[in-house]
């Protein structure tokens, strides 16, 4: 097993407008993106699981081999920048991605 963090060139998070946060896992080459998306560790279902969130709050899951990444973004539970948001750029959130183990 190796983790993500060790395939993926970037893996970042950051605001898409005041009410979504939006992940980008990007890999230096196909082969590790092929690598990652056969093993189906990173689907809209696995994140949803990782995130300890309902399924309805992922509103896009994308994966475009012509940059070798995986895309996906979440409804934030308040707007940006709103009382209670502890992270109002959004750069934060992607750290649970990090560890998930693909297989080799």
């Amino acid at each position: 097993m190796t983790k993500l963090s060790d395939l993926a060139s970037t893996i970042r998070s950051k605001n898409a407008g005041v009410n979504q946060i939006t992940f980008d896992i990007i890999f230096p080459d196909p082969a590790r993106y092929h690598q990652v998306l056969e093993s189906q560790a990173i689907t809209r279902e696995s994140v949803a699981k990782l995130f300890r969130i309902p399924v309805a709050r992922i509103s896009d899951f994308v994966t475009f081999s012509p940059a070798n990444a995986i895309k996906f973004t979440l409804y934030r539970l308040r707007p940006s920048g709103s009382p209670g948001d502890w992270d109002i750029l959004g750069c934060q959130q992607y750290g649970p991605l990090l560890d998930i183990e693909i297989p080799d």
